[in-house]
């Protein structure tokens, strides 16, 4: 299959400072999750990949990071050609063999525990989730606490699984391992990182 220049075009045009920029960006949100970290995001994939979580994977994966795309990102070839170029990444069929997952449509992911957890030795071998999202409220309100929240912050990301609370509580019953995820909306991040413990607002 022959692929146009022009659709591999859209990578960062200054890749050493735009990549710097988004991840300061992550460990700013990963150090105090729940907080709102912004940045234009420097990238024009093609649909349905967002700028934002291109930025992220452009900035986090290489070819030694396994990629795993859902259905919807997956489908055709332009997603899966345009990041192969970008970052050299390889991509795995199943969920359970990525260190990253791009995911376009939360609703209907895959649940949290079928991803790659670690292993009691290398608890850093879990995936890493990055959830396109509409917005960073609108959705039901979530109450945050644990290490870099001082008190108590709060989200309400949509679109989001109808069961995330239930999933997230086995997530975090597992630590040290399990998942982290990386909420993208359009132009600003949260970071959830295993560690949090999240609530319904009605449960506070």
């Amino acid at each position: 299959m022959t692929v146009a220049t022009s659709e591999l075009e859209g990578g960062f045009s200054n890749p050493v400072f735009e990549a710097q920029t988004v991840f300061k960006a992550l460990m700013d949100a990963m150090a105090r999750p729940g907080s709102v970290q912004s940045f234009a995001a420097p990238a024009r994939p093609p649909a349905p990949l967002t700028a934002t979580a291109a930025a992220i994977a452009l900035t986090i994966t290489d070819h030694d990071t396994p990629v795993w795309l859902d259905p919807e990102l997956a489908k055709g070839d332009a997603v899966r050609t345009w990041l192969g170029f970008q970052t050299g990444a390889p991509f795995v069929a199943e969920p359970e063999l990525a260190a990253f997952a791009l995911i376009s449509d939360p609703v209907r992911m895959p649940a949290l525990g079928v991803f790659a957890q670690g292993t009691a030795e290398y608890p850093d071998r879990s995936a890493t989730l990055i959830l396109q999202v509409d917005a960073l409220d609108g959705g039901d309100r979530l109450t945050l606490e644990g290490p870099g929240i001082e008190h108590k912050a709060a989200i309400a990301p949509s679109p989001m699984p109808a069961d995330f609370l239930a999933q997230w509580r086995e997530n975090g019953a597992a630590y040290p391992l399990g998942v982290d995820l990386v909420l993208a909306a359009p132009d600003e991040i949260v970071c959830l990182p295993r560690t949090t413990r999240i609530s319904a607002n009605s449960e506070v």
